[in-house]
């Protein structure tokens, strides 16, 4: 049965990110219901363990915390309000955590209809990819009352390594993952554009990279990502597709509060002309291809 340190969970989101979340609980000892979607993805994890739920609202009937990692903000909005959403199966007292990154307006308003059915509610948006995911190592950035998240926090510490509660309301923890996600993509940036300079002064780029990467220029980005540049790796640890997503909130959030990012604006723009050019599902490092039609060089490493 589950205890007052580890209360039963539902789980809504069974991707590339959720479903090593929700199998880190199982093996954490939570009991679990989980729902997705495409149903055949819930599979994984009802032959380790867990339960099927027939809708988000019979998730959250069956839950005393449920979880949703989504896509977007109208998808958090259909899980939680929608018809058979969270809100519909809450119980008074339940709480809602979701881990997706979204709008912080939209995770008020959802709060907003949360509370008026006596549940509370978190924003714990994640960074750390799927690798993250899968080692449960990720950050894990959370707004909302600290009620709710000391009773969580046994589930966010079976995710995740590095857990900060960012503040009392709602929507603070949007804003933290979307400053992350300024200083990923800035961090990307100057990554790819040291390997362009590189590449262009005709350098041997794994000893540049071996010389910068320890010192004042050495970035999570330099260690992990620029060596799938060289190697021409583009699967996806995170999408550039996705991560366009994350910046039109970033975007949407600066612009309310009439604030200039010039330099997220320009990744902004160079994602998108590689999107035009159809690499919208490929890994975040294809950046550099965007660097490489301007400048008439390559980086990969000849085959």
């Amino acid at each position: 049965m589950a205890t007052k340190e580890k209360p039963k969970v539902g789980f809504i989101g069974l991707g590339i990110m959720g479903a090593p979340m929700s199998m880190n609980l199982l093996n954490a000892g939570f009991e679990l219901v989980v729902w997705n979607r495409t149903a055949s993805k819930m599979e994984p994890l009802l032959e380790a363990g867990a339960e099927a739920a027939g809708s988000p609202a019979d998730a959250a009937a069956r839950s005393e915390v449920v979880v949703s990692i989504v896509g977007d903000s109208p998808d958090v909005e259909q899980v939680a309000l929608g018809e058979n959403g969270v809100v519909d199966g809450i119980q008074a007292g339940g709480v809602y955590v979701d881990m997706s990154t979204i709008s912080p307006a939209v995770t008020r308003r959802v709060a907003e209809r949360l509370s008026a059915k006596g549940a509370l509610m978190l924003d714990a948006p994640v960074s750390g990819g799927d690798i993250g995911a899968q080692a449960g190592t990720l950050s894990i950035m959370v707004g909302g009352p600290s009620e709710a998240f000391q009773k969580c926090l046994p589930l966010f510490e079976a995710m995740g390594k590095n857990i900060v509660h960012a503040g009392e309301e709602n929507g603070l923890g949007q804003y933290v993952k979307l400053c992350n996600q300024t200083a990923c993509v800035l961090n990307l940036l100057a990554m790819c554009e040291s390997i362009s300079l590189g590449a262009k002064a005709g350098l041997d780029l794994e000893k540049m990279l071996a010389a910068i990467t320890k010192g004042a220029a050495g970035s999570w980005m330099l260690t992990n990502v620029a060596p799938k540049v060289l190697d021409g790796d583009w699967e996806p640890g995170f999408m550039i597709d996705l991560q366009q997503k994350d910046l039109r909130l970033v975007l949407e959030a600066a612009a309310e509060l009439n604030l200039p990012l010039p330099g997220t604006a320009l990744v902004n723009q160079l994602f998108r002309s590689v999107q035009a050019a159809d690499m919208g599902k490929k890994g975040t490092q294809a950046l550099i291809h965007a660097l490489e039609r301007l400048g008439h060089f390559k980086a990969a490493r000849e085959e």
